[in-house]
């Protein structure tokens, strides 16, 4: 079936093409009565407006784009729900996109998506951009808002929890609780988000009265590099009590791997996760964990976006950071 056109719609009209486009988008310059006439006449013959066109001409595709490291991980479908409910307030569809922690895959999907004319992107950065990553970037001349913290001298906005804040709060957790022999699981070197959360624990650690020098693990951010580090604690560090993983997928991995050996959580190991997601409730023991707000995240990074997008209304850069909270599970005990 042949799509009918704006050129269709004026012809049954009896006006000509641009009075049709004023009238149909509501623009000044066009009676009632004919706006009222056209627009009839679009539902009757069924014409659905060219979005692709219509942003050659305004520069606007209304579509944004979410490029995350891997929606597997439950945080960044809750993340990516929040964006994709304010894009749909604003009247734009959202674009998702894995990188699979692969910087260059990153990059890849950025180009593409400049090809594709989106309005901006939303990037949860698998690393911390290189100042000349940033130039790079900027002088693409598309709004970003980074799902990190801001590097020094960003040119971006971002849009994070306070990761130094919850890593403080599970190293006060495990010390509370008496821990000493604690590990910290986490995701590879200079990740923004997981770097800060390390700082934060860290340092807490070395301010206790007694300090305490952890072990730190580095791999892979998802389930199976917490499995695998997880076992590498059971094989090889037989002190460790209490185990701090970076999110909470990676905790579930840990949690495998020491079930499988027959360990028990909390009464051989107590294990502490950071983000909250939905599972972390149900998984067995419920996870105690650092609680970010994962659906605003998303939303306030959109409306964020937006406000970069219209380029006749420029906008420095913004920095939002959301509070963060421990929840209190059963996944960790005194000792």
């Amino acid at each position: 079936m042949v799509p009918v056109t704006i050129k269709d719609v004026a012809r049954e009209s009896g006006v000509n093409v641009s009075t049709v486009s004023r009238a149909l988008n509501g623009e000044y310059g066009v009676h009632a009565e004919t706006r009222e006439m056209v627009a009839a006449v679009a539902r009757r013959l069924g014409y659905r407006p060219n979005r692709v066109a219509r942003g050659l001409v305004t520069g606007r595709s209304h579509t944004l784009a979410l490029v995350v490291s891997d929606i597997r991980n439950h945080f960044f479908s809750e993340v990516a729900r929040g964006a994709e409910d304010a894009a749909y307030r604003a009247g734009h569809d959202l674009i998702l996109c894995n990188s699979d922690l692969d910087p260059e895959k990153q990059m890849r999907y950025v180009q593409s998506l400049l090809e594709k004319r989106v309005d901006g992107i939303l990037m949860n950065s698998v690393s911390v951009l290189s100042r000349k990553q940033q130039e790079q970037l900027a002088s693409m001349g598309i709004a970003i808002v980074l799902l990190n913290r801001a590097a020094p001298r960003s040119v971006f906005s971002t849009v994070c929890a306070d990761n130094l804040g919850g890593g403080r709060l599970a190293a006060e957790h495990l010390l509370r609780l008496g821990h000493r022999n604690i590990a910290h699981v986490t995701g590879p070197r200079h990740h923004g988000n997981m770097t800060d959360r390390a700082k934060g624990f860290l340092r807490a650690l070395a301010a206790a009265p007694r300090p305490v020098e952890p072990l730190v693990l580095y791999g892979k951010n998802n389930f199976t590099g917490g499995y695998e580090m997880g076992r590498e604690i059971l094989a090889s560090h037989p002190r460790i009590t209490a185990i701090f993983t970076a999110n909470d997928i990676m905790a579930f991995g840990v949690i495998r791997a020491i079930t499988e050996a027959g360990r028990r959580i909390p009464g051989d190991f107590s294990v502490i996760g950071f983000d909250d997601v939905e599972l972390s409730s149900i998984v067995n023991p419920p996870l105690t964990t650092i609680q970010q707000p994962k659906y605003e995240i998303g939303e306030a990074a959109v409306e964020i976006l937006l406000r970069h997008a219209d380029p006749k209304k420029p906008h420095p850069p913004e920095h939002r950071v959301f509070d963060v909270r421990l929840v209190e599970r059963q996944s960790c005990m005194p000792i």
